[in-house]
């Protein structure tokens, strides 16, 4: 029966490599066929219908709650000029020095990345930023993956992933808290020599030889750009909800809900607060939808793969195949990093999911274990995989192809990933 379920997990695979099925429909079918396959009955406790799909459904609730509520701070901090304004400050700062533009514009990303995540943190810092770094030199490439590394630095404190971890693996907030602030580190130390090392690399491109820099130079300005920068006590807005989350511990929800009634109460005038309130708010549920549908098809996949039908099944063959010594979980974890692109098997926000689920339900891990596997997976997802948003979005925008970003970037978050990988198995094996 083992057998018979990863053969259903390649199918699904397939289906979303080829493009035959979206990811979220590939996954609910997964889910479906997977407990059909290990017996579950149709109604009743571990049933199809009422575990699987309804129980299912709504497991990652909270995850849903925080991924909306990051995208209305984001919508917030793009609609009041305040992502703007701090990347129009770091430019100025840098002037012609295209080293410092790019680390500024990294900071900044890192900063935005928090807040929120994929295609909308990418513009937030980009549609500034990269026409910025391209107009004093920067390669295209490398301005590309200085967004992109950004936000994987930032990555490790955004509320929404750890609110996604805790309620997945079924772990405390602190304790996901905790092994981000490991993971932390690796992701900064690497963003900030890919800038470094890639910024000296092919030396200066001139701007005049790039039309990328020459279309966004022509482009009319913004309202805000027209109206002038945010307050500059406004500018804190993306670390309000993490000094409350991280450094008084409170709940993710009301550190999101904290940061987004700080930026209005900052920016807004009294009488337009309700307006504003309102029409950002309705405007992150076209960012949110498609990250909460997936959000979705995950917690039912999760309740599949933990029927006990399917840990019984599944349980020896991953037990045969899981590395319990620390040196070889390294070493074969570490190797098996690019099957995280494309959205291949070991994608977090796909099949890489119900891996998990299975590791921890049949005690091949501990649940701690699987959090550092699965979050090191997730700083290379992030930046490196041609098909995410934001790696697609931070491509085009700078005339380049997300193969050619890839490429660039891999070595780097690879290292990022065997960082966690290493502090994983030194702490928790």
């Amino acid at each position: 029966m083992g057998v018979v379920i990863l053969l259903i997990m390649l199918v699904g695979v397939v289906l979303m490599l080829s493009g035959k099925l979206p990811t979220a429909f590939a996954l609910v079918l997964l889910g479906v066929s997977i407990a059909l396959v290990t017996g579950a009955p149709l109604t009743g406790e571990e049933s199809v219908l009422d575990t699987v799909l309804q129980q299912g459904a709504g497991g990652l609730a909270a995850t849903m709650i925080a991924i909306l509520l990051g995208s209305w701070l984001g919508r917030l901090l793009d609609e009041t000029g305040i992502a703007g304004t701090l990347v129009r400050k770091i430019v100025e700062f840098g002037g012609d020095r295209p080293t410092v533009v790019a680390l500024g514009v990294l900071a900044v990303s890192g900063l935005v990345g928090t807040v929120t995540g994929s295609a909308p943190a990418a513009m937030l810092a980009g549609i500034i930023g990269i026409p910025a770094m391209i107009a004093v030199g920067v390669p295209k490439v490398t301005a590309a993956g200085t967004i992109l590394m950004g936000l994987a630095a930032g990555l490790p404190f955004e509320l929404p992933v750890w609110q996604f971890f805790s309620t997945a693996l079924d772990l405390p907030v602190e304790t996901v808290r905790g092994f981000m602030i490991k993971l932390f580190p690796f992701a900064a130390f690497f963003a900030v020599l890919f800038v470094l090392v890639e910024t000296r690399r092919r030396g200066v491109e001139h701007a005049w030889s790039l039309r990328s820099v020459d279309a966004s130079a022509e482009r009319r300005p913004s309202r805000r750009e027209r109206l002038g920068d945010a307050p500059w006590y406004a500018l804190f807005t993306p670390v309000v909800p993490l000094v409350l989350a991280l450094g008084l511990e409170l709940a993710i929800i009301p550190s999101l809900l904290a940061g987004v009634l700080f930026a209005l109460v900052t920016t807004t005038r009294p009488r337009d607060m309700n307006r504003r309130l309102l029409r950002t708010l309705y405007a992150s549920f076209d960012v949110a939808a498609a990250p909460i549908v997936l959000f979705v098809a995950i917690g039912i996949l999760l309740a599949a793969v933990q029927l006990p039908g399917s840990v019984e099944a599944l349980e020896p063959l991953v037990r045969n195949v899981s590395p319990q010594n620390p040196v070889l979980f390294v070493l074969v974890f570490g190797a098996l990093v690019p099957l995280c692109l494309y959205r291949g098997p070991l994608n977090v926000y796909g099949l890489g999911a119900g891996i998990a689920g299975v590791l921890i339900a049949a005690g091949i891990y501990p649940a701690v274990a699987v959090l550092g596997l699965t979050t090191s997976y997730n700083q290379v997802f992030g930046v490196a995989d041609p098909t995410s948003t934001q790696t697609v979005w931070s491509a085009q925008y700078s005339g380049v192809s997300p193969q050619q970003v890839m490429l660039r970037t891999l070595p780097y978050v690879w290292c990022v990933a065997v960082g966690g990988l290493i502090v994983t198995a030194s702490l928790h094996l």
